[in-house]
């Protein structure tokens, strides 16, 4: 079997960042995959489970509702490795164009109080697996370290 994609990254030289992970057309309409690498991968610790849980509640649900990128959002999720997660875009998209809703995304993270979106026996498989306090440390460092003001090797792959 052919390896996919995401096991070509040269991982050993990847930043914190926002890559272009793939993009796949259906019919004429592009979906763009990012990369949103929070950790630097087998060098920083990954996120534990709890707050990357958190993130993928409140970040989900900010996508969903959002009045410019709702329509957008085709999915949003954690990687395996619980060094970044996945969001797919509808769109022919470059990191820039998505760092704007990044911010504000984080920022909402930042500023939220209260129940977690989802979070309830109910709503969620493992609702008891939740930590908003870590998912804002995770979310403060990823908005400091590469929404605030990204360098070129941290929106392009290492080759």
């Amino acid at each position: 079997m052919e390896k996919i994609a995401s096991f070509t990254v040269n991982h050993l030289d990847l930043l914190p960042g926002i890559y272009v992970s793939r993009r796949d057309y259906i019919g004429k309409e592009c979906l763009t995959t990012f990369d949103l690498r929070f950790t630097r991968p087998n060098l920083e610790a990954p996120m534990d489970n709890p707050g990357v849980h958190t993130i993928e509640h409140l970040w989900a649900t900010f996508f969903r509702n959002h009045k410019e990128w709702a329509d957008k959002t085709v999915y949003f999720g954690p990687m395996g490795c619980r060094t970044g997660f996945y969001v797919i875009f509808a769109g022919e998209l470059e990191p820039t164009d998505i760092l704007p809703v990044l911010r504000e995304a984080a920022d909402w993270g930042l500023s939220f109080e209260g129940e977690i979106p989802g979070a309830t026996a109910r709503d969620c498989g493992n609702y008891l697996d939740n930590n908003l306090t870590l998912a804002k440390i995770y979310l403060k460092k990823y908005r400091e370290e590469v929404l605030d003001h990204p360098k070129p090797e941290q929106l392009i792959y290492p080759e």
